[in-house]
């Protein structure tokens, strides 16, 4: 595999996905397929990139926006495309689809997210640095008061602070490759890098990671049994604050759900968040768009059970922007559900959307702090 090719859209301008778009999205490859196929094996960098990425961008905008893609040959006679979101874990439902969706094409491989790969044959240079076996070493932080979390530190030869983004970067498309993209977004909850300096637990060689990973998800699986359902009975809480601009901030939680202690079983977080038009009311959404605003937030509820794994936790409105807070015990449904919600409401208002795993729910410390 030896091009990448992103096509990146920001969630409230992406391209809505309707299923009849996967078939003529096929159809247009079959028709050129042979062509693709051979540019792929005999052509330059400059004739892959002008004869097969230049007319597979579109054709794929058409599908949904912020799809990636690699491609090479597989094997002498097999070329094979992958298409992965490149991490942006709402758009991991919509490659799948389309893959699922691809017909038997003799030559060709397709292939959703990017697969692991033997320790052996995974090795990087970025920023003037090797990212590989020979250089990676990693632990596990640990907190008692997040038992269930999966907090890994890698650990670099060369590592220093200053370059401290360069290296995050790199060791994520390490993961990535390594792991292969699925395990490396689903697996772990928080990635680091450190120096051997400061590391403060014994080091492991990284070609153990991808086992050690296999026994810690096997321990927390049972957190897949713990559901929550009639949370219409729980009890709610209703607080009022102010911006530093003054500006009011209205929400109303559920309290029962913040203090709960089996948070872990619904480790992918959704922030949904709605701008309106504040302007003539104290950042406050005029009674039309309020009446709006809560149409869409009973839609969602009507799509997003609580018995299916989906907790709506509260809201927070003020400043022009409705926050929807969502944990999820998986992330496909509520990526299909919002995408739907931003495209029929895109009229009426800008919405976007932020899923990612959060399994001890940090990202509403703010509300139980």
């Amino acid at each position: 595999m030896s091009f990448l090719k992103k096509l990146w859209g920001s969630q409230k301008q992406k391209t809505p996905v309707n299923e009849n778009a996967y078939t003529t999205f096929w159809q247009w490859f079959q028709q050129h397929q042979q062509h693709f196929h051979h540019i792929v094996d005999q052509g330059s960098k400059t004739e892959i990139e002008r004869d097969f990425f230049d007319r597979l961008t579109p054709e794929l905008e058409k599908v949904h926006s912020g799809i990636f893609f690699l491609t090479g040959m597989l094997a002498p006679q097999t070329a094979e495309l992958i298409l992965t979101p490149d991490g942006i874990i709402p758009n991991i439902v919509f490659v799948e689809e389309l893959i699922a969706a691809a017909p038997e094409i003799a030559g060709w491989k397709f292939t959703a997210l990017k697969p692991e790969s033997d320790i052996h044959q995974v090795g990087i240079n970025m920023h003037g640095y090797e990212f590989s076996q020979e250089t990676l070493s990693f632990y596990f932080n640990q907190q008692a008061e997040y038992p269930d979390e999966i907090d890994l530190v890698v650990v670099h030869d060369e590592y220093n602070s200053a370059e401290n983004d360069a290296f995050l970067q790199a060791v994520h498309i390490f993961l990535d490759n390594y792991l292969g993209e699925y395990d490396a977004v689903t697996k772990l909850d928080n990635v680091s890098v450190q120096s051997k300096q400061y590391a403060e637990k014994e080091l492991l060689p990284i070609n153990l990671l991808k086992n050690i990973l296999i026994l810690k998800s096997s321990e927390i699986s049972r957190l897949d049994k713990i559901t929550r359902s009639n949370t219409d009975a729980d009890e709610f809480v209703s607080l009022e604050g102010e911006t530093n601009e003054g500006l009011p901030l209205l929400a109303t939680l559920n309290r029962t759900l913040l203090t709960w202690d089996q948070k872990a079983s619904h480790p992918w977080m959704m922030l949904i968040e709605i701008s309106y038009d504040g302007q003539y009311s104290n950042g406050i959404p005029a009674s039309t768009d309020y009446e709006l605003l809560n149409l869409i937030e009973d839609e969602l509820l009507q799509e997003l059970k609580d018995v299916d794994g989906y907790l709506n936790i509260g809201r927070e409105t003020g400043n022009h922007l409705r926050t929807i807070y969502f944990a999820c015990k998986e992330f496909r449904k509520p990526s299909k559900v919002i995408d739907q919600a931003i495209e029929k409401y895109k009229d009426n208002f800008e919405i976007e959307v932020s899923l990612f795993k959060d399994k001890y729910w940090h990202a509403l410390s703010k509300f139980t702090g």
